[in-house]
């Protein structure tokens, strides 16, 4: 079974329009199923941008390793 890549930061916009931060950790059972927990941070950004800025900033985050939707 391949191992799906799931980046460990998605930032996606919510029911306001602001976007939001999710983080994401996954691991694998001893069958190779990824089992991925997802938590959403607190706060809101204005624009795309200032979020990346932020997760890039805070998490030292590489561009391959946030997800947008």
């Amino acid at each position: 079974m391949p191992r799906s890549v799931v980046r460990p930061y998605l930032i996606a916009r919510d029911e306001e329009g602001a976007f939001r931060i999710t983080t994401r950790t996954t691991r694998f059972n001893s069958q190779g199923y990824p089992l991925v927990v997802s938590t959403l941070l607190d706060g809101t950004f204005p624009t795309l941008t200032t979020a990346r800025a932020h997760v890039r900033r805070e998490f030292q985050a590489q561009a391959a390793d946030i997800a947008t939707q």
